[in-house]
């Protein structure tokens, strides 16, 4: 039974959502992916951060760039334990007419980036035509 657990673990596992374009989206998604990473066994601290992540990249999703956007969650075996891929894709950055990309309030906006950043052990951007793809890696211990 162990080996066959074993196995089972090291198989890659992946889920993908669209959102609606509504910040009321994320907490129904973090709701979700909280069932799949518990299903999945993902490990409670990866699991936590990886809510924060999912929170972060799909905010920012929906409030700057335009929509679709879509979330794609892969759990893989890596060289380790496992590897949570957390990506994010829009359709690119979308402005209000008239204002520049700084009109966002900084003592309200920004601290995401450095959230994801902080929580993920490896992170980046990926541009791509039709919009990008933000993604975070989350290596268990």
């Amino acid at each position: 039974m162990a080996v066959q657990l074993n196995t089972l673990a090291r198989e890659t596992r992946e889920q993908v959502f669209v959102l609606p374009p509504s910040a009321a989206a994320v907490s129904a998604v973090r709701r979700r992916v909280a069932a799949i990473l518990a299903g999945w066994k993902v490990a409670p601290a990866i699991a936590e951060d990886a809510l924060l992540v999912v929170s972060e990249l799909l905010t920012n999703a929906i409030v700057h760039a335009l929509p679709p956007a879509v979330l794609r969650l892969v759990w893989g075996p890596g060289d380790g334990p496992g590897v949570l891929r957390v990506e994010v894709t829009d359709a690119g950055p979308a402005r209000p007419a008239g204002r520049s990309a700084a009109w966002d309030d900084p003592d309200e906006h920004g601290r995401g980036e450095g959230i994801v950043h902080a929580l993920a052990d490896r992170h980046g951007l990926d541009v791509h035509p039709g919009g990008c793809t933000r993604w975070a890696d989350l290596v268990a211990a």
